[in-house]
């Protein structure tokens, strides 16, 4: 053992006098690694980062939620068929809410887009979204401060407002939002509550930190002509066991209040969030073959290019090696050697592309999501040392079984 634990040490020490006396060749070497691992620490990140973010804007919304709307979020039938159904009116929701039995809680909601200022600061395209008190029950939303508002302001369509995280950090920087009177679009409305941060950028202008919350009265007195006119039915289920169950009912009660015979086709949607998920894990999936494709090829150069330098190293010690054989060096001894340079070579360069992919998802944080995590350290460094000892041990085999007589007479 004491033996081995010699040969190992002493291996290491040649590698590394190998190295320092080649430093531009061996800098060289590690460039393929060191891109190679930068990509996948830095894609691996990346996903992480967007995928927490989404997963937190998916939770914010309820995963036991259906929506019924005269628009299909995810399907194949033509956009024109889609278009000319009729509108969800105010009318068919509360039909909807008196026959459905299994929902937890029902809400009706509409959407406009509108500028939302206070003062002198302002933000464009918000989406301010118009529904009733039950709105909050069919959500997982959290207060940073005040409540979402009552019953009662619902009822009487008054001008009170919910604000997204997002929205109070630019109107109101020193987070003074609460009870101040904001301006959307040209009416004047007082802030009763501030969501907690809970959205994903990927959810675009749904996503809660985004969004204000009016009554939906309030929302046809003031931007009727501008809101999109359908109302979309938000349908949460006692628990997700019952979901199918609550959606069955949905498609039922709502082919009724549509008047819609047996042969006739749906002329609404029931969206899931099942479906943005998917749309969500697809892209995502094309983006991890992309990735990993850069990063394979950018490892793959590495590794022919260490075995390149390897080789030269091989022939230009030769003498080394065949004195060191003719004094009584092992096979393996010589192996190890070689394995020990080429592992060196991709470990370094590994290390310094980890510390790039640190630094760079830190850069590029400022604009999207990212999360390092422990399991993209450990793969940067597995990938590193198997790289090394799989393109070394070609040149390494090469040097191990060289005849020392051969050898000592190479030019």
């Amino acid at each position: 053992m004491r033996t081995i634990l010699f040969e190992l040490k002493e291996g290491l020490m040649i590698a590394l006098r190998a190295i320092r006396a080649n430093k531009i060749r061996s800098s060289l070497t590690m460039l393929g690694i060191f891109i190679g691992i930068t990509v996948v620490v830095t894609m691996s990140t990346a996903i992480k980062g967007i995928d927490n973010s989404f997963q937190d804007g998916i939770s914010s919304l309820g995963s036991d939620v259906i929506y019924v709307d005269k628009f299909a979020w995810f399907t194949n039938v033509e956009w024109w068929k889609i278009r000319n159904r009729r509108n969800i009116e105010m009318a068919d929701f509360e039909k909807f809410k008196q026959s459905a039995k299994l929902p937890l809680a029902v809400a009706p909601v509409i959407n406009t887009f509108q500028t939302v200022k206070f003062g002198e600061k302002r933000v464009e395209t918000i989406n301010v979204n118009g529904s009733n008190a039950d709105y909050v029950q069919t959500t997982n939303f959290t207060f940073e401060q005040g409540r979402f508002y009552s019953e009662v302001e619902s009822n009487a369509s008054r001008q009170v407002a919910v604000i997204g995280s997002e929205i109070a950090k630019k109107l109101f920087p020193r987070g003074d939002a609460l009870d101040k009177t904001i301006k959307i679009g040209a009416a004047n409305f007082k802030v009763v509550g501030i969501l907690s941060e809970q959205g994903s950028f990927l959810l675009g202008p749904w996503n809660p930190d985004n969004q204000v919350f009016i009554p939906i009265g309030t929302i046809y007195k003031n931007f009727v002509a501008r809101s999109r006119g359908t109302v979309t039915i938000n349908i949460r289920a006692q628990n997700p066991a019952l979901l199918e169950e609550t959606k069955a009912e949905a498609i039922g009660v709502m082919r009724k209040i549509r008047g819609l015979s047996y042969d006739q086709e749906d002329d609404f949607s029931v969206n899931q969030q099942e479906g943005l998920t998917d749309s969500y894990n697809s892209i995502v999936g094309v983006i991890q073959i992309a990735g990993l494709f850069i990063t394979g090829l950018s490892l793959f150069v590495g590794a022919i290019g260490i075995m390149n330098i390897m080789f030269v190293s091989v022939r230009e010690r030769t003498k080394e090696i065949g004195l060191r054989k003719a004094i009584g060096a092992k096979k393996r001894t010589i192996l190890s050697q070689f394995l020990m340079e080429s592992s060196l070579i991709c470990l370094v360069g590994g290390f310094f592309g980890l510390l790039a992919a640190i630094l760079l998802s830190m850069l590029i944080n400022q604009f999207i999501p990212t999360a390092i995590q422990v399991d993209a350290v450990i793969i940067a460094i597995v990938v590193s040392l198997i790289t090394g000892i799989v393109s070394g041990l070609a040149p390494a085999y090469t040097a191990a079984k060289m005849d020392p007589v051969e050898a000592l007479r190479y030019e």
